[in-house]
């Protein structure tokens, strides 16, 4: 039986990118994969520095392209999916690259298995892998990225719809938790099946915890029907248990 070429659809979303822009492009542009099979979408927020000149090089390998003012990287990547035509979606940011095997092994990983989404290991400060469902109740970190890691299957993305803009910074982490918490199928790579790297110095790295990543979470749990109760103790123990660790350091 021939295997399946599985079209892959990837969003990037950029804004005064210059710095690493090219080697995004080039990461799916030097993919080992049929080039008819790779739909690259590059959204831009009207840049102001070199990005769309750097751009403009690899614009023939682009499916789609434009620079206009958005309403934040959501409304952007949103935008970039409504676009999309492929099979699999995944979203990779101006900062991050992927290896040039990744979509070879993502198709082989749809292709084997009944899953609606997939996440790859990814480089950061060092490798992050796995994905573990289970511990949502507790935690949002349940998977390496959303950037460079994460691939859904077209169909599933219509399903589950598309990125809330309610969250300036946390609308991936909503996805993934509707998806965890619907009967949908995903799975992770083997630890060395790496996808690529994904930024050290990238803007989740600059939040602040408080407001961005405890506040957002509680928000993410109430719109999803979570316990109030629940949530506010959870809130309360994650700052604690963030505050003691900077104690014992």
């Amino acid at each position: 039986m021939k295997k399946k070429i599985n079209k892959i659809s990837i969003i990037t979303v950029c804004l005064n990118s210059e710095k690493y822009i090219e080697r995004c492009l080039k990461s799916v542009k030097n993919q080992k994969y049929p080039k008819n099979k790779i739909e690259h979408i590059v959204i831009d927020g009207v840049s102001k520095d070199k990005t769309l000149k750097i751009i403009k090089k690899f614009k023939k390998f682009l499916y789609f392209f434009e620079s206009k003012k958005d309403n934040g990287i959501y409304h952007a990547m949103n935008k970039g999916i409504k676009k999309s035509t492929g099979d699999i979606i995944a979203i990779l940011n101006s900062d991050d690259y992927y290896y040039n095997n990744t979509f070879k092994i993502v198709n082989d990983y749809f292709n084997r298995n009944n899953i609606d989404f997939l996440f790859g290991s990814v480089l950061h400060k060092r490798i992050y892998h796995g994905f573990y469902p289970h511990k949502i109740w507790y935690k949002m970190n349940i998977y390496p990225s959303h950037s460079v890691s994460f691939f859904i299957k077209r169909n599933s993305q219509n399903k589950i719809g598309l990125y809330d803009q309610k969250f300036k910074f946390s609308a991936d982490r909503d996805l993934i938790y509707r998806l965890t918490k619907s009967t949908m199928k995903g799975t992770a790579t083997k630890k060395n099946e790496v996808f690529g790297k994904f930024a050290i110095d990238g803007i989740s790295s600059k939040l602040e915890y408080f407001k961005y990543t405890i506040l957002e979470e509680a928000k993410i749990r109430f719109k999803n029907s979570q316990n109030i109760i629940y949530i506010v103790f959870l809130s309360i123990l994650t700052m604690s248990y963030k505050y003691f660790r900077t104690l014992i350091r």
